[in-house]
């Protein structure tokens, strides 16, 4: 599930992998307007999958602190407002998922879109962090057909 929810560098909020196109990506947007737009080859554009949160002792995937987001808050939104919170809110709510985080690489900016992007993915109901990487084993078999 998260290997097509994507991250554009520039643009708020989460995007959802439509289609391919020649010249990019079709994108939509993960809220109430479904708005669709391309999103080039020039856009800093990123898998959630494909992100990890430094800690003391390694990367942690963005799958297991979401995962631990939703055990937390037993799958609700999230109890703090990363939009009012200050910066000691933030790495307290992000110490409490996450304990040994990397104190000097992860910044609060960082925690803000952590918990901004997991409230979106709840509103959605895209709650399965656990889903293991079978629609992307598929996605690869079909873009193999592509490049033959």
């Amino acid at each position: 599930m998260l290997e097509t929810i994507l991250a554009i560098s520039g643009k708020p909020g989460l995007y959802r992998l439509v289609s391919r196109s020649n010249h990019g990506l079709i994108v939509e947007t993960l809220d109430s307007a479904k708005r669709r737009m391309p999103a080039f080859a020039t856009d800093k554009v990123i898998s959630l999958a494909d992100i990890a949160m430094y800690t003391d002792a390694e990367e942690v995937p963005l799958r297991q602190v979401l995962k631990n987001i939703q055990e937390k808050e037993q799958g609700q939104k999230a109890s703090i407002d990363p939009k009012k919170a200050d910066k000691a809110e933030l790495m307290e709510y992000v110490s409490q998922v996450l304990p040994n985080y990397d104190r000097d690489r992860v910044y609060p900016s960082d925690m803000k879109k952590l918990v901004m992007w997991y409230n979106i993915l709840v509103e959605n109901g895209l709650t399965d962090f656990d889903e293991v990487l079978q629609e992307t084993e598929g996605n690869n078999i079909e873009d193999r057909k592509e490049a033959e």
